[in-house]
Order: C-alpha cells, then structure tokens, then sequence
C-alpha cells in the first residue's frame, strides 16, 4: 500500500524551480531598474562638483580627440563626432555611441560609468582621469548633437 502525503517529488521539484526561477527574474528586474541610477546631467554635477569647477564642453573636445602621447585618443574607439556606433580599435568589437543625444542610456549606471571611465582613460592618457577631465568629456559629449 503506497500512502501519499502532498505533491509528488517532480511537482515538488518543478515548484522549487519555478521559485528560484521567479526569483531570479524579480532580482534581474531590480537590477535593471537599479542599474538606471543616474544621468547625463547628473554625473556631470558630480564631476563638477569634484573637481570644484564647471566641467567644458570645448576642453572636453579637445581632450577627447587628443592622443595624449599615446597611440589612441577617445575619438579612435569612439568616433568625432561621437553620434555614431563606434568600433573599438584594437577587437573591433562594435561601441554604442557616446553622445548622450544619440544614446540615451550612456551615462545612466554610474558604476558602470566608473568602470569604463577607469578602463578608458588607463588606455588613452595611461592614468585616471582627473574630475575635471571627466566633466570637461562630458559636457562635451551632452553639448554633441546628431
């Protein structure tokens, strides 16, 4: 005699599944609308603030296409102007573009800004960028219009 007692194993077993899985789903979510924490205008306060002036757009320009001494400037990933889907220059790997008018999700997860900010400049000018090279890049590419 075979007794019973509450859901099979598979059933229990597809319940738990579907439980981590709605849970995965629910973190994702959260994620994503976390990852969303900031803007353009935002960071460029940030920046500005730190470095306890303005950031400028034409200063951002000209550092943005600069060399730097080295072999690339941000231009060479990233295009000038950067309205376009850029191309990095070494992988080829495809780069969404960097002005603010022509993607609006740039500049909306301020850790990854961080993050790429950090990896970029390390590429380009061989250190951190200063605050006031991060505002002076950003209001560049906020006043870059398609």
């Amino acid at each position: 005699m075979k007794l019973h007692h509450g859901p099979s194993l598979p059933s229990r077993r597809a319940a738990s599944i579907a439980s981590v899985t709605s849970g995965a789903c629910l973190a994702f979510m959260c994620l994503a609308v976390q990852a969303a924490d900031t803007s353009p205008p935002q960071q460029l306060e940030r920046w500005s603030a730190q470095a306890g002036t303005p950031g400028q757009a034409e200063r951002g320009r000209v550092f943005f296409t600069s060399r730097h001494g080295g072999e690339w400037s941000c231009s060479s990933c990233h295009g000038a102007p950067p309205i376009a889907p850029g191309k990095h220059a070494s992988t080829g790997k495809a780069i969404d573009p960097m002005a603010p008018a022509a993607n609006p999700k740039v500049f909306t997860d301020t850790a990854r800004i961080d993050k790429w900010f950090r990896r970029n400049c390390n590429d380009v000018v061989k250190r951190e960028c200063s605050a006031s090279e991060k505002a002076d890049v950003l209001a560049y590419l906020i006043s870059v219009k398609p």
